[in-house]
């Protein structure tokens, strides 16, 4: 997604070329290349140098996806206290009362929708138990978030 594009639900995640296209690639393509050479190795014996190429390549995709795991976790916590905050300001109080039962996917889904939309798409998510994807396939007047990881 463009920076300063206008987003809505087709346009709204967010790709990171260098880590999607080029890192992460060129890990899946080492890890699957020392894979095909152990196997050609176990023809001629077992090799403990093309198996522990393996299992390298293996933890360097772990790590990979947990370079990009963390970082999403903590973008989370800081968007579920943000809507909190938010939800508190905009809505009334039966529904400020139960800001609570939303889960973190809700209020991932409800960032997006402008504060107009807020308190409509807050009681329909509760009644309905709508999915963050759900909430944001509803919004009509998206709220841009241009700044997460």
């Amino acid at each position: 997604m463009a920076e300063n594009g206008i987003q809505v639900y087709a346009t709204h995640r967010r790709w990171d070329p260098w880590y999607h296209f080029f890192a992460f690639s060129v890990v899946s393509i080492s890890f699957f290349g020392a894979l095909w050479l152990f196997i050609k190795s176990l023809a001629g014996g077992f090799s403990i140098w093309a198996a522990w190429n393996v299992v390298a390549w293996a933890a360097a995709i772990v790590l990979a996806l947990r370079v990009r795991v963390y970082p999403l976790k903590v973008q989370d916590r800081i968007i579920r206290l943000e809507e909190r905050l938010r939800l508190a300001t905009l809505l009334d109080e039966p529904l400020k009362a139960r800001i609570g039962e939303l889960d973190v996917r809700q209020l991932v889904g409800l960032r997006f929708a402008s504060d107009a939309e807020v308190p409509g798409l807050v009681k329909i998510a509760l009644d309905e138990k709508l999915s963050g994807e759900e909430i944001k396939k509803r919004i009509q007047s998206w709220r841009p978030d241009t700044f997460r990881v």
